[in-house]
């Protein structure tokens, strides 16, 4: 390591310091014949799962989530990569798998998604930026079936589907708020028919889900087929199996379907695969990742986006139910500076010492810990230390986990890498050694208010729910098409366990607004919109784009 980066102390320049090994030694780690790689480069490599190697048992497991999140951040990427670099280090037969990072808030706000510190995956600029072209080639399926749609328009308009009544929208993979709402088709008859249209974010795409939960190239092609795109002038549905087009979106998709191989600081294996969000969609990554890495090794650590209200709900009602495994352990990731803000400190107060704040904080960490209990399975808290961090602050914590009987270690992965969460991976393997008792909060048979009921009295911690006009009119035709049976996916505020950002720590006595429930047949779930969540975020007024370049030895410059 050289010390002039050491001392600045970046991510990135970690990153570059540290040594990659050449990405079929990773595969010969993890089991992985050197004929099911396909090599991007020295470093990265796609799985072909049809050559591996039949598992004798599949292995366990982890899910990382953490409380609510605030800007103060939680690191939980980073814990959960030094977590598998932990029990590496003791010996276990263990991969990770992530979601790959989006290129709007990797520009935006939030930076990269590949851990941090000397807890992270690498090539690092590689997976932050375009990583394998999996999110390209879901950008121009998508883009391709709204090309196709108004085609269909074009020559005469043969599926009788009425342009005031279509739901499918283009998609870009960056925060573009200039784009949520365009009018296309302008220019005279030879450019088209006009409309209003739209775009999604890439990661908000169907097709993003429905790549991250099918299991096989025949579930992915009839996934796609399932996909709603509009409604006719008669009000009847029109899927992209009306198109004839599914197989032709399948075929753009057929390389991104296969799951990508790289490598932590530690050289542990790790597969990061698709990349939805966990506020407007399930935030998990793909099916087919977590089955390879179960399939290859007997600990599978992995993540589910944002904290236990959105994440690892999704991960419990819909990835659980479409892949038939559950989680054998869950860790929840906490801050002392998370539950500072939790407990009403500014942002720019977070350094000073306020052991009273944290304790006002708690409330998040306590409602998150119960409803991984109501779940069934009993969670390891990881707090993940910070150099701000007191004694008296970091005893609060301790003090209450041992009140509640709650597992709870002091983690310190961005400094030392796996030797800083030796002690969460012995926490965590005891839990896989005991047995589980997991049950689902709802069934897929409940009514669709039942559900959401559920998710907002157990889930969120709220009174009640209450559908828009709008939501009310679209439950009657989702009940009317049989469609009422499917799992519910919330796109709501990360910030707070209800709908209204600004409400932090544990709110109680809320009413949780559905303003509108969208149908997505091919991924599989009812996604229901609350508050101002959208579908298409924007950038900040200041970007972290600000602060990248590139450097005449073509090296990055303000990546994280």
């Amino acid at each position: 390591m050289k010390v002039g980066r050491l001392m600045a102390f970046t991510d990135l320049s970690i990153a570059k310091d540290a040594k990659i090994l050449p990405i079929q030694t990773i595969g010969n780690r993890a089991g992985i014949p050197e004929d099911a790689l396909e090599l991007y480069g020295k470093y990265k490599a796609k799985i072909n799962v049809e050559l591996l190697p039949a598992a004798e048992k599949l292995g366990k497991v982890v899910l990382v989530t953490a409380i609510s999140p605030t800007p103060a951040g939680e690191g939980k990427s980073t814990v959960t990569v030094g977590l598998a670099d932990a029990f590496n280090q003791l010996g276990e037969s263990v991969i990770v798998a992530l979601r790959e990072p989006s290129l709007g808030p990797v520009m935006g706000v939030k930076g990269g998604a590949t851990g941090g510190g000397f807890a992270q995956v690498l090539p690092m600029e590689d997976i932050n930026l375009h990583f394998t072209g999996d999110i390209h080639a879901i950008t121009s399926a998508n883009n391709a079936l709204a090309a196709f749609i108004d085609n269909q328009l074009h020559q005469g308009n043969p599926l009788n589907l009425d342009p005031r009544r279509i739901t499918w929208k283009r998609a870009l993979d960056m925060n573009d708020r200039a784009l949520r709402q365009v009018t296309i088709g302008l220019g005279g008859p030879a450019q088209g028919i006009p409309r209003q249209d739209g775009f999604d974010i890439t990661v908000a795409s169907e097709i993003m889900a429905v790549l991250c939960l099918a299991t096989s190239m025949e579930d992915l092609k009839e996934r796609l087929a399932q996909m709603v795109i509009g409604y006719t002038y008669d009000k009847e549905p029109v899927l992209v199996r009306d198109l004839g087009v599914a197989g032709a979106l399948a075929l753009l998709l057929k390389d991104a379907f296969k799951p990508n191989l790289v490598q932590t600081i530690e050289g542990t294996p790790a597969i990061i695969h698709g990349g939805p969000f966990a506020n407007i969609a399930h935030g998990c990554n793909s099916l087919m990742a977590t089955n390879t890495a179960r399939q290859l090794s007997d600990v599978v650590v992995t993540e589910a986006g944002f904290g236990a209200d959105l994440g690892a709900e999704k991960f419990m009602h819909i990835k659980s139910r479409k892949g038939g495994f559950h989680p054998d352990a869950v860790v929840i990731v906490a801050t002392v500076r998370a539950l500072k803000m939790h407990g009403g400190v500014d942002k720019t107060l977070l350094g000073e010492a306020n052991s009273d704040a944290v304790r006002r904080g708690m409330v998040n960490l306590a409602k998150h810990v119960d409803t991984i209990r109501q779940f069934g399975v009993e969670p390891v808290v990881a707090l993940n230390r910070f150099v701000t961090d007191t004694a008296e602050e970091i005893a609060e914590i301790m003090d209450w986990a041992k009140g509640q009987g709650v597992a709870i270690a002091l983690t310190n992965v961005w400094e030392q890498g796996g030797k800083g969460g030796l002690e969460l991976a012995k926490l965590v393997k005891a839990e896989l050694e005991r047995p589980t008792d997991f049950a689902f909060l709802y069934e897929e048979t409940d009514s669709v208010e039942e559900k959401l009921r559920a998710i907002v009295q157990k889930v969120y911690g709220g009174a009640d729910v209450l559908l828009s006009d709008k939501a009310q009119k679209q439950l009657v035709d989702i009940k009317k098409y049989g469609w009422d049976e499917l799992p519910i996916c919330m796109a709501k505020t990360q910030y707070s366990l209800s709908d209204q950002p600004k409400l932090l720590g544990r709110p109680e006595g809320f009413t949780i607004t559905i303003r509108e429930i969208m149908p997505k047949l091919g991924a599989g779930f009812l996604v229901c919109l609350t508050g101002d969540i959208m579908t298409m975020p924007g950038l900040p007024k200041q970007p972290a784009a600000l602060k990248m370049d590139v450097g005449a030895d073509g090296e990055a410059i303000g990546l994280f």
